[in-house]
């Protein structure tokens, strides 16, 4: 079969299309024939050889999926050959074939089809995780989300309105994706400029702080949602309100960590600083992203929910290393997907 293989740490030279042997589903696992499969940024970050995330190499990437099921492994119940399921594997989702757990593989409703269906284990399963059990966002609530732009940013502008509504405020690395950030729902955006570099972690922007606390009236932010470490964390501080809660989901940028602020300070402001990870949620607590999934799924299949998430389909394998180029230097828009099979 045909698939992605990513050699060693680098960029787009180290990624091939090869011929690989199909892989077998275990107990508990299930084979499935890929359609389309999604792109993430967590694949850039294990590309550029990111500590967190490297592995070994040869190294095959793809962490989301949308197809038929091939084989059950021993001991899998409620799915059957031939079912249409979206699934979170471990890794190996661009190629012809995956296994996943089963654990992790969710059959589709009708009316939802594979293309978008490839963007909701990762994408927006991710989106409705972070506002939902990590931010606990409440109707109202305003919320801050940087790398606006991106599949993340742009599903939660898709989701908030469905699961109560408030006020959406987006930052993204360059000054002209502020518009898409503002087309896909969000009611104000800023470019960060400097922002995503060491410099933002050394010295937030005034400008920046003062944007963003106009743009809710002087209240401040009540939930952070953000990707880029804590190069970004002095700025949300400085614009949380009261009890705000500042969700930590990446290193986007791939700098140092650094320590995380004085226990006095979160006290004062009776806020809240919430690390998430999709990989380490899946591996203990499977059950909680197979429901955020069927969540999504089922707002998708409700014609009343109005859910819509603009993809930028890929015609095949061989154009993935250029996506991920343009993911990696701050190119992309909104979310990719990959037609990988018929």
């Amino acid at each position: 079969m045909r698939a992605l293989v990513m050699t060693a740490p680098g960029g787009a030279e180290n990624s091939q299309v090869r011929e690989v042997e199909a892989p077998r589903p275990g107990p508990g696992q299930v084979a499935i024939d890929v359609a389309y499969a999604g792109l993430n940024f967590v694949d850039v970050m294990t590309r550029r050889g990111d500590a967190a995330y490297s592995t070994a190499w040869p190294y095959l990437p793809g962490k989301e999926v949308a197809g038929t099921v091939r084989e059950l492994g021993e001991g899998v119940t409620g799915l059957a050959v031939g079912d249409r399921v979206v699934a979170a594997p471990v890794g190996a989702g661009l190629a012809e074939t995956v296994v996943a757990e089963a654990a992790l593989t969710v059959p589709l409703p009708d009316g939802v089809g594979l293309r978008e269906a490839a963007a909701v284990p990762l994408g927006l399963a991710t989106a409705v995780l972070l506002l939902t059990d990590a931010g606990r966002f409440t109707a109202g609530d305003t919320v801050l989300v940087h790398s606006a732009g991106g599949g993340i940013g742009t599903a939660v502008a898709q989701l908030v309105p469905l699961i109560g509504g408030g006020r959406l405020i987006g930052t993204v690395g360059r000054p002209e994706k502020t518009a898409a950030a503002i087309a896909a729902g969000y009611d104000h955006a800023f470019a960060r400029g400097e922002a995503s570099s060491e410099a933002l972690a050394e010295a937030p922007s005034d400008a920046l702080v003062e944007a963003v606390r106009a743009a809710t009236d002087g209240r401040g932010v009540d939930l952070v949602l953000d990707p880029l470490g804590t190069a970004a964390l002095d700025l949300d501080l400085a614009v949380a309100a009261p009890g705000a809660r500042i969700v930590l989901f990446g290193n986007a940028g791939g700098g140092a960590i650094a320590d995380l602020p004085p226990l006095a300070r979160l006290m004062a402001g009776n806020l809240t600083v919430t690390g998430f990870s999709h990989r380490g949620l899946a591996a203990t607590a499977p059950e909680r992203v197979a429901r955020a999934i069927r969540r999504v799924l089922d707002l998708l299949a409700d014609d009343g929910a109005d859910l819509q998430l603009p993809v930028t389909e890929l015609p095949d394998l061989a154009a993935v290393p250029a996506a991920h180029d343009a993911m990696e230097n701050g190119r992309a828009t909104g979310k990719y997907v990959v037609r990988v099979g018929g």
